[in-house]
């Protein structure tokens, strides 16, 4: 497979750290799946990655329905060729206190992080199996240490780790390997919505975060997107089963 371009699925592709995922990848020579339901910020993506002369398409997929991520699967492995890179990314924030949190809260969470993450291995994963070769890199968060407001969150993201490892017993016997990220405190459009539950401005919330954190500072999306860029590369094929903080200091 070396010096091959090959098809890479992100999930959560219209902003944020989707968005600088695939860019990272499209710049390292693959093509690009974007997936997600935002079409407009897709086609910004899209557009983003042609313009700097990579290829991609975009996909509105809904990660936690069965039949979308069957579908839409299936169409970029028409159009791209067999998706051998997953990068599952989508997420959502739904936080609450335990007492205040609703039902629909948890599920929502759960639906799109963990749901989504099992539906769209489990069909990616048979091209992988097929060509012998696969890179499955899972989106979690140090949040899965916990996190006060976010059971939710928090569960999910642990859930990611679990199924992450055992992926990597699974589908390891066929060349396929599977890692997590997870990221610490990211400037994002998502951790935006953190300040305004906390009643606090983005701007201090990132002083009072980066001043929590051994290098002095918050993480960027392309922090987070270099690090899945090793997991998704050819030199990572003995590394499997592992999830890499990348929060500015030792966590996990």
């Amino acid at each position: 497979m070396t010096g091959r371009a090959r098809t890479a699925i992100v999930t959560g592709a219209a902003r944020g750290l989707g968005r600088a995922i695939a860019l990272e990848l499209s710049g390292r020579g693959e093509r690009l799946a974007l997936f997600d339901l935002d079409l407009e910020g897709l086609a910004e993506t899209e557009w983003l990655i042609r313009e700097s002369g990579g290829e991609a398409a975009r996909f509105q997929v809904d990660v936690s329905d069965e039949s979308s991520v069957g579908a839409g699967v299936e169409e970029a492995a028409e159009r791209l060729g067999p998706p051998l890179i997953l990068v599952n990314n989508a997420g959502v924030l739904r936080d609450d206190l335990l007492f205040k949190m609703p039902v629909e809260g948890w599920d929502t969470i759960m639906d799109v992080h963990l749901r989504g993450a099992f539906l769209m291995s489990r069909e990616a994963q048979r091209f992988m199996v097929d060509h012998r070769w696969g890179r499955i890199v899972n989106i979690s968060s140090t949040s899965a240490l916990g996190n006060a407001g976010q059971a939710n969150y928090s569960a999910a993201k642990a859930g990611i780790q679990g199924f992450t490892k055992t992926l990597a017993l699974e589908l390891g016997r066929f060349g396929i390997t599977a890692n997590a990220v997870a990221p610490g405190f990211i400037a994002t459009d998502m951790t935006r919505s953190v300040a305004d539950r906390l009643g606090i401005g983005f701007d201090e919330l990132v002083e009072r975060e980066a001043a929590a954190t051994a290098v002095g500072r918050v993480g960027a999306p392309a922090d987070v997107a270099n690090a899945v860029a090793f997991f998704a590369s050819e030199e990572s094929g003995f590394v499997s089963g592992q999830v890499l903080y990348v929060a500015g200091g030792p966590r996990g």
